[in-house]
């Protein structure tokens, strides 16, 4: 009789065991499932442009390249007005903001108001491009200057080209010192999680003997 008692216990402690594991097991599925749902659904991870080679960094880590493509595209865009730079220069600021920060939204707005005010942007039609031999490829090192893993500044050599109607008004060769923040909080607007912060001091003209001679920032 005590035999089958003490059968009946280890068998009842067995269950036990059986029962305190399965609630392990159901605990630790939970626990994945809130860290699955957590995760985020997608990375933005930044390639070289040029494929060629193999490249090895960090998922998060941004390169220069990338920094630099990035910001001639968004200031080629804001700089680009095909009609009328009245209509079409407020209205890129509006559509680059999620690229922007605040106070370089506020600078290029009060830019807008001096430049409607004194004559500047009215029918005029505007464009802006790299000048030959002044990409980032020429000179990398020049191109791309980083503060931190956070912030960059970027020289960009571009030429302005501006019209009246058919008339050329403006030609001038132009190096601009641009900031560059990392501003990754809306993949949605800004999957690039970067943005621009106007400048980092004043816009320079450059001459074509400088051009010429290939001076360096």
């Amino acid at each position: 009789m005590s035999q089958f008692k003490n059968e009946v216990i280890h068998l009842q402690a067995h269950i036990k065991t059986l029962r305190l594991g399965g609630a392990a097991l159901v605990l630790v599925a939970l626990m994945l499932g809130v860290g699955w749902w957590q995760a985020p659904r997608n990375l933005t991870i930044h390639n070289p442009p040029d494929l060629r080679s193999g490249s090895s960094r960090p998922w998060w880590q941004v390169p220069p390249e990338s920094v630099y493509a990035f910001t001639f595209y968004i200031f080629q865009q804001l700089n680009r007005w095909p009609t009328d730079g009245e209509v079409d220069y407020p209205r890129n600021v509006q559509a680059l903001s999620a690229y922007l920060t605040s106070s370089c939204r506020a600078f290029l707005q009060q830019d807008y108001e001096s430049r409607r005010s004194s004559g500047e942007l009215r029918q005029r039609v505007r464009g802006v491009y790299e000048i030959p031999g002044r990409g980032y490829g020429d000179d990398p090192l020049i191109r791309v200057k980083s503060i931190s893993d956070q912030d960059w500044i970027v020289t960009l050599d571009l030429t302005v080209d501006e019209y009246f109607g058919t008339e050329q008004v403006k030609r001038a060769l132009v190096r601009y010192p641009i900031k560059v923040l990392r501003l990754d909080i809306d993949a949605e607007r800004n999957p690039f999680g970067l943005a621009l912060d106007c400048y980092d001091g004043v816009p320079q003209k450059l001459s074509l003997s400088s051009i010429d001679q290939g001076d360096a920032p």
